[in-house]
């Protein structure tokens, strides 16, 4: 893969008023930053053993499943706010206005209610597994963009790991972050207790279902998913089987909920990488860690471990194309790479 400009690791322990890039020149490596600890932690999620008689898939499996949990269709409110999501009704219609003041119909952008579904070839539910949930960001749609524009399935397969996808629908090929029922505390859960089950029966093994109801879970969120990905690690009722977040030019906002997560759980990890738009962001949760004691890096150079917290340049990538070049090639393939524990 091709690396692309980034900084030395750090450890901050003063504001970063003049923004993350100028106060990162001269920094210490991450291992220095990390100390002792980074030669003793395991590499992050925890594996676990799943006794099954399945062998190691011989074909990829990639499918659009109807989820009865999925985010949309959703008829109730905005959180904060009391009012209903659909707050535009004509002709027999339901819409929703955006704060921007865009105004996307339910029939048209807030109806599907599929979730792409991919296991790659290889993936032996007898060993540690991962589940990888997608986030996908604006002007989105799972089969153009999700699976063959950015190709996140086949990052997953490429990288080795012993991984399976999930990725479900949110607004339409719209401008809008909205969650959906994923605003609902508890309500990730559920879907993904009905994710095991449909992973299990596109699998072949309907015991599978046990491997896929307890693996970790890894959230990976582009441009606007950040809202989703935000309210999904708060309220979502995973709790410690959450086990990583990373943001691709992602973090536009819910630095509150982003920074409590990382505090409250210490044991997962958390990586995102920015580009112009969101440097500022990352520059104030990279401070707000920095207050509460919490180490960070600037590139990733070794292993994934419990714990680590990094912030990554983009380089000269664009938005646009930001899942498959970052601050390295098809980023996420990077990324499940650094988790040695879950090799296929």
């Amino acid at each position: 893969m091709r690396p692309r400009a980034g900084f030395s690791g750090i450890k901050v322990g003063v504001a970063l008023a003049a923004g993350l890039v100028a106060l990162l020149a001269s920094a210490p490596s991450w291992a220095e930053a990390r100390g002792a600890r980074a030669g003793t932690q395991a590499a992050v999620p925890q594996p676990h053993q799943v006794q099954s008689r399945s062998g190691p898939l011989k074909q990829a499996r990639t499918s659009l499943v109807a989820f009865q949990t999925a985010p949309f269709p959703y008829r109730g409110n905005v959180p904060g706010t009391g009012k209903p999501f659909l707050n535009i009704e004509q002709d027999g219609r339901r819409g929703h206005s955006t704060p921007y003041g865009r105004l996307y119909w339910e029939d048209e952008t807030y109806s599907d209610n599929r979730v792409l579904l991919h296991i790659p070839k290889g993936f032996d539910v007898r060993r540690p597994s991962l589940m990888i949930v997608f986030f996908h960001g604006h002007g989105a749609t799972l089969e153009r963009d999700v699976l063959r524009r950015q190709r996140v399935a086949d990052q997953i397969s490429k990288s080795g790991a012993n991984a399976v996808l999930i990725a479900p629908q949110f607004a339409v090929d719209a401008a809008d972050s909205s969650a959906g029922r994923f605003w609902e505390p508890g309500a990730f859960g559920r879907f993904m207790g009905e994710a095991a089950e449909a992973l299990a029966k596109l699998h072949g093994d309907p015991k599978s279902v046990r491997s896929f109801a307890s693996s970790p879970v890894i959230f990976v969120a582009y441009s606007g998913g950040y809202l989703a990905a935000a309210s999904c690690a708060i309220n979502g009722g995973l709790k410690k089987r959450l086990r990583g977040v990373v943001l691709l030019d992602a973090l536009y906002g819910e630095l509150g909920k982003f920074t409590s997560w990382i505090e409250n759980d210490r044991s997962a990890f958390f990586v995102s990488a920015y580009l112009g738009s969101t440097r500022e962001k990352n520059s104030e949760l990279a401070e707000a860690l920095s207050a509460r004691d919490i180490d960070y890096a600037t590139e990733l150079d070794r292993p994934l471990h419990q714990g680590d917290v990094a912030f990554l340049a983009g380089g000269d990538a664009s938005h646009r194309s930001f899942v498959t070049q970052a601050w390295v090639d098809n980023p996420i393939e990077d990324l499940l790479r650094r988790l040695p524990g879950y090799k296929r």
